[in-house]
């Protein structure tokens, strides 16, 4: 059974399939740090590991602009390993100003932004509990790479399958921090989701 969070039909890219590449590329190796969101969701369950402490994540505190900040701590923790932040556009402009710190430190963060231009979770519950009556989920970023140039920060983005495989390759390699945007779905639900309170025996599968 072919899993289409993983290798989806459209051309639309998914944020399953860009945690399937970038495991691909680390081989499991790196640290995986996640904000709070859907891409929270899917880096947790397909994100591959190698080593014990490298899954960082605040589990369901839902601390919107945890990972930029838990990413730098997590590097000078485990300075020789590669830190990657996972990381939504709604979260990421809660402590994008961390930026700022990671150029005064002089420290090497790969920053991965997986960008559906909403406040993803909160409009899926929208959809699924609230008759679709959306409020305050689609989201106006600013330009991410440009932002994180403005602190000398290299940077980039894709929204092609093409091309994602050698924009994380770039990433990874790169010397230094690295930001890179992945544009992807912007309507992709995420499941399995247990609604709120509700028992475990009442999860959803779509």
């Amino acid at each position: 059974c072919i899993n289409p969070e993983l290798y989806p039909a459209s051309d639309i890219l998914t944020m399953g399939e860009v945690i399937r590449v970038l495991n691909e590329l680390t081989g499991g190796d790196a640290v995986v740090v996640t904000d709070v969101g859907q891409h929270q969701m899917v880096a947790c369950r397909y994100a591959k590991f190698t080593q014990s402490r490298s899954n960082i994540t605040s589990g369901g505190l839902g601390t919107m602009g945890y990972a930029l900040p838990a990413a730098i701590g997590a590097k000078f923790g485990a300075p020789n390993r590669t830190v990657v932040a996972v990381i939504g556009d709604g979260g990421f402009q809660m402590t994008c100003q961390e930026l700022g710190t990671i150029m005064q430190s002089g420290i090497d963060v790969k920053i991965l932004i997986l960008n559906n231009e909403f406040l993803g979770m909160v409009r899926q519950w929208q959809q699924l509990f609230h008759d679709k009556r959306y409020s305050f989920v689609n989201i106006t970023s600013p330009d991410f790479v440009a932002l994180a140039k403005s602190y000398y920060i290299d940077g980039s983005r894709t929204g092609d399958r093409a091309e994602l495989k050698d924009a994380l390759q770039k990433m990874l390699d790169h010397k230094g921090s690295y930001l890179l945007e992945v544009k992807v779905g912007k309507e992709n639900n995420v499941f399995p989701m247990v609604p709120q309170g509700c028992s475990v025996a009442e999860i959803r599968l779509k």
